[in-house]
């Protein structure tokens, strides 16, 4: 095939200012020349429908495979060079002596491994993941998956679940992946309105040594579903022993057969605006949203990006460390460095185990060259002896950013200290699939400052507005942050099969054609950005986006719990953490320690059985009314105020100004 559209690269002589402006102002021209960086079957036909705003169209006509771009275009010139690294600091010398079973595993699945005292390592050549994504391609379409069928993968960061993705994209299959540390119950609303013919699993997960049942939670998952998946392909890694059901098949097996068949499967040449997988994001109702991208659009803007923003070139090394269950896992651990041809390091384990050196100690033994992490991992990292990031040699990194939740500055300039790299804080969204916000030190534009996620990325025709009125905030005052319509490509295009929550969610302030961030935000003189916080009921844990009525929804479910409301605190380390406050049935059963501490732990435990560990209540308090509107709407920024010790602000519309003292009473009880 012709790769010869697949080589554009920036130019020495172009000025990001002049870059952006050419985004704005002539969209056609500037998106036109980006799609040359990726491999066209056929190339587009008009290269945005803007017709039918907010809705939007890019490359229209244009036929693509994301796999295709990741995997296939490479194969002239670095079928040798590594696509993977694979670390797992879970799968260790303990594990072994305890799970035999798990060295087994690996030789069923012909996976060259590594084993060291303290962590197993593998290494993955373009041309090797060339051939295990046909292995798994075709063993979907022996099981009846094809073009537009969803399939839910429900696993750890292990490789299999990289090949799972990109053997979906293969297909045109559209995958939806779940993070493994929600429950049993948020997989089924995703199997539910995904209405996925097939979950991909493993036997079970490990998280600092502890053992993650999936395949139970997957049982339990498709039993909760009122939309049964036909099939469950099950990778066993030897952890941990299950029972097979009914619709359960061996991925070991299965792989087994196509290997021995050598099996190629062609790519699935996709329309440009065909949707490539769905992606769920925390909702303000409780319900999460199927966020939906699209092939050839998210193809051009990470490709776009990683020369632009992360300044990543062939051949280098990239480490995004995140799980693949959220958008910076899909963008940056799995797709944006393959379809530019880095390596990508693919990690299991936590910032601390086996100790606090391992992330720089797979730097140095990779030779890292740009990192990716949330801030909560730095953060404990900055807590532990500072002599573990002076062991190992960094020097390969030319750059680290962090995104997910706002950088403090202490921690970007005790980093900054150690690495002597720029540490730059950049800011986006589920939505959005790639930064809004960043600094790019490809060029020389801007003064790198620390405390800012930086301005306005190409495409994004972003601004402050005036909450009320629409109207362009001045200088350090405080507003919504929007993006005029269309988004650049690569961003949602709709919520999966529902439009008009699409326009309710993002689109439904001032004249329906701003992007509703749901962030405040405010522009300082010199028109770098600041991002203040949400402006919805949606907290940011750990980088994680959590919805508080989901959490209430949960906490509801306790049958002493007769109301609740939960909101989000500031806190040092993970950004923002949930705490509750609960009007009981019979307030009597928490009057002494005892009762209290059966009926937070029974919460704790009822929260975390239907959401996940993750979304459970940092506190729990139990006052004896909460402050509502006189619409009986709880006033949960009161509420939050007098949590974090702030002024509660205008409660002139409160229905009872007393709950403002039952809340107050609770808090100093506690």
């Amino acid at each position: 095939m012709n790769h010869s559209n697949s080589n554009y690269t920036a130019t020495s002589t172009e000025s990001f200012s002049d870059l952006h402006n050419s985004s704005i102002n002539s969209p056609n021209d500037f998106w036109a020349k980006q799609a040359e960086r990726i491999y066209w079957h056929k190339k587009p036909e008009q290269i945005l429908d803007d017709s039918k705003l907010p809705f939007a169209k890019w490359f229209v006509g244009g036929k693509t495979n994301l796999c295709y771009n990741c995997v296939d275009r490479h194969l002239e010139t670095r079928a040798e060079q590594d696509a993977f690294v694979w670390v797992s600091s879970e799968i260790n010398q303990e594990l072994l002596d305890n799970h035999p079973g798990v060295a087994e595993a690996f030789k069923a699945l012909d996976n060259h491994v590594e084993f060291y005292t303290d962590y197993a390592k593998r290494r993955l050549t373009y041309n090797r993941l060339y051939k295990e994504v046909n292995y798994l391609a075709d063993v979907l379409q022996r099981l009846g998956v094809g073009k537009g069928d969803r399939v839910v993968i429900y696993m750890p960061m292990i490789l299999e679940a990289a090949y799972a993705m990109l053997a979906c994209a293969r297909i045109g299959a559209i995958h939806s992946v779940v993070f493994g540390g929600f429950a049993a119950h948020n997989l089924a609303v995703r199997i539910d309105d995904s209405e996925a013919k097939m979950v991909i699993t493993v036997d079970a997960g490990l998280r600092g040594g502890k053992i993650i049942n999936y395949k139970n939670l997957v049982n339990q998952g498709v039993e909760q579903a009122k939309h049964k998946p036909e099939k469950v392909l099950v990778v066993d890694r030897g952890i941990l022993p299950f029972e097979p059901q009914e619709r359960d098949i061996d991925f070991a097996t299965e792989r087994r057969i196509s290997c021995d068949n050598r099996a190629v499967v062609e790519p699935v040449w996709l329309e440009s605006n065909e949707p490539s997988y769905l992606l769920y994001t925390s909702g303000t109702t409780g319900t999460p949203k199927g966020v939906q991208r699209d092939t050839g659009g998210y193809a051009v803007a990470l490709a776009t990006t990683m020369d632009y923003i992360y300044d990543g070139n062939p051949g280098e090394t990239f480490w995004a460390i995140s799980d693949i269950g959220w958008a910076v896992g899909h963008s940056y651990t799995i797709y944006a460095p393959l379809l530019t041809g880095l390596t990508s390091i693919m990690y299991e384990g936590l910032p601390h185990n086996p100790n606090p050196g391992i992330w720089w100690r797979i730097v140095e033994a990779n030779k890292v060259n740009i990192l990716f992490t949330a801030p909560t991992g730095v953060r404990m990292l900055k807590k532990q002896d500072e002599t573990w990031l002076t062991r190992y040699d960094t020097s390969s990194v030319k750059s680290f950013f962090l995104a997910g939740e706002p950088l403090d500055e202490p921690t970007g300039e005790w980093l900054s200290g150690h690495l002597g790299v720029p540490i730059i804080d950049h800011y986006w969204q589920t939505e959005t699939g790639w930064p809004i916000l960043s600094h790019v030190p490809k060029f020389n534009y801007k003064e790198h400052r620390p405390g800012t996620p930086g301005y306005p990325m190409y495409g994004y025709d972003a601004k402050v507005l005036h909450e009320e009125t629409g109207e362009p905030c001045q200088p350090g005052e405080k507003g919504l942050l929007a993006i005029a319509a269309p988004l650049p490509p690569g961003c949602l295009t709709t919520v999966w099969r529902n439009d008009e929550r699409f326009i309710k969610s993002y689109y439904n302030l001032f004249d329906g054609k701003q992007y509703s961030s749901s962030d405040y935000a405010m522009i300082d003189e010199d028109g770098y950005y600041h991002i203040l916080g949400r402006t919805d009921d949606v907290i940011n844990v750990a980088g994680h986006r959590l919805g508080t009525q989901e959490i209430e929804a949960a906490i509801s479910e306790h049958p002493e719990v007769a109301e609740v409301g939960v909101v989000g605190i500031k806190d040092e380390l993970k950004g923002e953490l949930p705490i509750a406050f609960c009007i009981l049935r019979d307030p009597s059963i928490i009057e002494d320690t005892e009762g209290r501490f059966r009926v937070e732990q029974q919460i704790i435990g009822v929260v975390a059985k239907s959401l996940g560990a993750l979304a459970r209540p940092a506190a729990i308090y139990f006052p004896k009314a909460l402050p509502k509107t006189r619409s009986g709407k709880i006033l949960r920024r009161a509420i939050r105020a007098l949590a974090e010790g702030k002024d509660t602000g205008d409660m002139s519309t409160l229905e009872d100004p007393t709950a403002i003292d039952a809340v107050k009473a609770a808090l100093d009880s506690y």
